[in-house]
């Protein structure tokens, strides 16, 4: 069971952040909560939504 479907914390200072990542072949958009281990997601960075997109 999800118990915060919107993945927002109650904790002070929250470290969730994106960038693109590049190895020279490709461009990936990640998503990651930078204080635990494992908690990031990606996906090609061309089919990510704009930021206009997310507003």
């Amino acid at each position: 069971m999800v118990s915060n479907p919107y993945g927002h914390t109650d904790v002070p200072g929250d470290t969730i952040v994106g960038a693109i990542d590049s190895d020279g072949r490709s461009d990936e958009y990640v998503i990651a909560d930078i204080s635990a281990d494992g908690a990031w997601l990606s996906m090609a960075a061309d089919e990510a939504a704009t930021l206009p997109a997310w507003r």
